[in-house]
């Protein structure tokens, strides 16, 4: 529950809120469908993409990693690739994404006749804001695969289902739709990874463990009280100094830092889209001033306030892209969804 007389600031479930700073902006591609022996090698890309197996199989090999075999029904969420190949043979003639997509047509791209068809993919990438990109990019690896036979993966393969006829279809309304469903099958995919077993680095992996992950949801949900480590200790169930030291190792940071890392994440979003005032601001980050305020947002960020604003207006107003841009050499022939 927020603090009393407070206006929420951010998103009270930690994911949400991430992705809401995230700012995402959505692409979805033009779906490969294949037939025969074929390779297509990929760009490095700054942020995320995903996608899914449709039909048929396929080899995902990063360089620098092992391939790994794509089934039917397989999800894939790339963060921050290096270049990469996807194939029906690790050794059959390869062709540059770029060029291949630029014959794209009706929301398709495709490699040998149609009659023999194999292999459908889908799928679609995401532009971050650059100042909030970390957020997720350091605490996902390159790959988070979810196999078709993974039990979480029964609620992506309808997203996917529904993503694949929106893109063939292209009905009314169609952009926006695709926009939710892919960001959909990105929260999925989060989650799965999320809850793996050998849990994941960072606040997303200590979401599920019951003592830290119900401290960060604590903070999440009411980031304008002023807690203390005694408190959310509580909340964790644990002594104070066990409870710092397991908070530490899982999320990176100590708590209290952690709380004001995440207070100031909130505060440049709101600043840069002029959505409240400095005092507001200071209220709804548990600071008792302005004065506080702009002393915390100032150390941490290495500007005041009113100069953080005035820069994010001043960029805006020379055609800068607050929320990221999309540049990549496709996108022409993808379907920009959001933004």
């Amino acid at each position: 529950m927020a603090s009393a007389g407070v206006a929420p600031l951010g998103h009270d479930d930690p994911i949400a809120a991430a992705i809401g700073l995230l700012r995402p902006r959505t692409v979805v591609e033009a779906g490969l469908h294949a037939a025969g022996s074929w390779a297509v090698r990929y760009d490095a890309f700054p942020h995320v993409k995903i996608g899914g197996v449709v039909r048929g199989e396929c080899w995902l090999a990063i360089d620098g990693h092992e391939p790994v075999l794509l089934r039917e029904g397989d999800i894939f969420l790339l963060t921050n690739p290096s270049s990469y190949l996807m194939a029906s043979s690790l050794t059959a003639p390869t062709q540059a994404a770029e060029q291949l997509w630029e014959t794209a047509s009706n929301g398709v791209v495709r490699i040998g006749p149609e009659a023999d068809e194999d292999t459908y993919l889908c799928g679609g990438y995401f532009w971050f804001d650059a100042s909030n990109a970390s957020l997720l990019i350091d605490v996902l690896p390159q790959l988070v695969h979810v196999p078709a036979a993974d039990p979480r993966n029964k609620q992506l393969a309808y997203v996917t289902e529904m993503l694949n006829a929106e893109v063939e279809h292209n009905a009314a309304g169609s952009s926006l739709v695709m926009d939710h469903l892919v960001q959909i099958l990105f929260v999925h995919a989060l989650r799965a990874h999320a809850e793996r077993t050998d849990r994941p680095a960072g606040w997303l992996g200590a979401l599920n463990d019951n003592g830290i992950g119900a401290a960060l949801r604590a903070m999440h949900a009411d980031v304008a009280r002023r807690w203390t480590l005694k408190e959310l200790a509580g909340i964790g169930r644990m002594s104070r100094s066990a409870f710092a030291a397991a908070f530490k190792d899982q999320v990176g940071s100590a708590p209290l830092e952690y709380l004001i890392e995440w207070r100031m994440k909130l505060a440049r979003d709101a600043l840069c889209r002029n959505s409240r005032s400095i005092s507001e601001l200071a209220a709804a980050t548990g600071y008792e001033s302005e004065s506080a305020f702009s002393t915390a947002f100032r150390r941490v960020v290495g500007f005041s306030p009113k100069h953080f604003r005035d820069g994010c207006a001043t960029r805006v107003a020379n055609g800068g892209v607050a929320n990221g841009r999309v540049a990549d050499g496709r996108v022409a022939n993808g379907r920009v969804a959001n933004g």
